[in-house]
């Protein structure tokens, strides 16, 4: 076996698996037991500031890893135990709670964030448990003082006695209810267990699929890469990819196993980029529904950060079309024009920054295709956010359905009579779809700017490569984790009245 096909192999594999074939340290052992390991003082470090800043991992973790110079299979060990731990940190809370005596609200913060690290590498990774119990202890002593590690020490040792399987179940006999068993063993916040189910039924599924659709949220996504039409192609990316996988549901999406996207010269470029499966197909969704009369100017309300622009505007430029790409936030805005900085000549006619609920009042019907991707809980994408299901409450839903309704009503003002607007959210619960779209079509029909919903489900099917994907019965179109493979977006089409 060549070294290039072994590191591959062992990068697939995850980045546990490293601990036993190429994590060791060279330091003298009593040396070790001093100072905590360059990869697990990094997703220590990551955990300390999305607690203390607010920080988002995937902004944190990346740089930190260049900073350092930890690369290779050190560099996915650290993030597969700094993501890891932060989706699973229920789960961890729970069987943590079972061994430490004082509570869990009498432990200091960043000692907890010590014992969910060893808990994942003792009940999520292949870590041989006295590595992940005397590493974790190692930098406990060099972090938090030698106290704080022999309590590590005591509380892991403990973990370490019974597998997943019998702490999983122990969970589950302790549980006070259905919704807290699946809050425990999949480690999701009770309130988003019942809004996801709720989600799933009024989406027409089964209330049953709820575990399948928990576990889902808890796995680790590929990274998928959109070729942007007429910039790039599948098989151009394919050629610069090891063991990449044409998508099922865009005709524009490629899944990469492994690998850096950064390294592939259509990336750098901006021809293609990288963006979730479901994403890409909303946008193309809008761009292909059929239109009648004009079709020459299209808008993108919420545009930040770019990725559904870029390939609104590679559609449009096929076309003829122009696209307005509209973002409240300046810092989202600049982040909008470098995603479109490969955009085909005259497709782009201007990135603006702006509030998105006054378009539809300065311009109305001055669009064909408006595109409202609007803010919202990101439920829908718990598996690559993974400390948004910690942060989000349900007080969060009042403000951001206000904001959602107040966008939509601007969209519908905006389009033309006869034009098209498609509301996105990557959320699924009921309160920030289904509910927000009818109250905006009351709302525009006492505004004078009546709408139809249509239905988007033959806009969607007739993109995918392969078989028509299980779409439900309409006319939203509701995608999920564990049966599309894509994070949970959801689409509406609205289609504006004459007058």
């Amino acid at each position: 076996m060549t070294d290039e096909r072994r590191d591959e192999r062992g990068r697939q594999r995850g980045a546990a698996r490293a601990e036993g074939q190429g994590h060791r340290s060279a330091a003298a052992p009593s040396q070790r037991a001093r100072r905590g390991d360059p990869a697990r003082t990094a997703a220590f470090d990551v955990l300390c500031q999305v607690a203390d800043s607010d920080a988002y991992a995937n902004l944190v973790l990346p740089p930190l890893l260049r900073d350092r110079r930890i690369a290779g299979r050190d560099a996915a060990f650290a993030t597969e135990l700094a993501y890891g731990t932060l989706r699973m940190r229920g789960r961890y809370d729970a069987v943590l709670a079972l061994v430490v005596d004082r509570g869990l609200e009498n432990v200091d913060p960043p000692v907890l964030d010590l014992l969910r690290l060893g808990a994942h590498q003792l009940l999520g990774m292949r870590v041989p448990p006295h590595a992940a119990v005397s590493e974790t202890v190692a930098l406990a002593r060099a972090r938090t003082g030698a106290g704080s590690a022999q309590f590590v020490n005591a509380i892991l040792r403990q973990v370490a006695e019974q597998p997943v399987e019998a702490w999983l179940g122990r969970l589950a006999d302790g549980a006070p209810d259905e919704d807290g068993r699946l809050a425990a063993v999949w480690s999701h916040p009770g309130w988003i267990v019942r809004a996801l189910r709720e989600a799933l039924v009024g989406n027409g599924r089964a209330a049953g699929e709820i575990d399948a659709l928990l576990a889902a949220d808890d796995q680790a996504p590929h990274v998928t890469l959109v070729a942007r039409p007429g910039l790039a192609t599948l098989d151009e990316l394919a050629s610069q990819a090891r063991d990449a996988t044409p998508g099922t549901l865009a005709p524009t999406a490629l899944s990469l196993a492994g690998g850096d996207p950064a390294a592939l010269a259509a990336v750098r470029e901006g021809r293609a980029g990288v963006q979730d499966e479901g994403s890409q197909l909303v946008a193309l969704a809008l761009a292909h529904a059929p239109l009648d009369g004009p079709d020459e100017r299209w808008l993108d309300l919420a545009a930040g950060p770019g990725g559904k622009a870029a390939l609104l505007a590679a559609e449009a430029g096929r076309r003829g079309a122009r696209l307005v790409a509209n973002e409240l936030q300046p810092h989202r805005a600049r982040l909008v024009r470098d995603s479109l900085r490969a955009a085909p000549p005259g497709s782009v006619e201007e990135v603006r920054t702006g509030d998105g609920r006054l378009v539809g009042t300065a311009e109305p019907g001055s669009y064909d295709r408006v595109l409202l991707d609007a803010p919202c809980t990101g439920l829908g994408a718990l598996r690559r956010r993974p400390e948004a299901r910690w942060r989000r409450t349900p007080a969060d839903l009042a403000p951001l359905t206000q904001l959602q309704r107040e966008l939509l009503a601007s969209a519908l003002a905006a389009v033309r009579p006869g034009g098209l607007v498609a509301y996105v959210t990557c959320s699924p619960h009921l309160a920030e779809t289904r509910l927000v779209v009818t109250d905006a079509l009351r709302a525009a029909a006492r505004a004078g700017t009546p709408a139809t919903l249509v239905d988007a489900r033959p806009a969607v099917a007739g993109l995918a490569p392969g078989d028509a994907p299980d779409l439900g019965d309409g006319p939203h179109v509701q995608l999920w984790p564990h049966v599309h493979g894509t994070d949970a977006m959801h689409l509406s089409l609205l289609r504006r009245d004459a007058s």
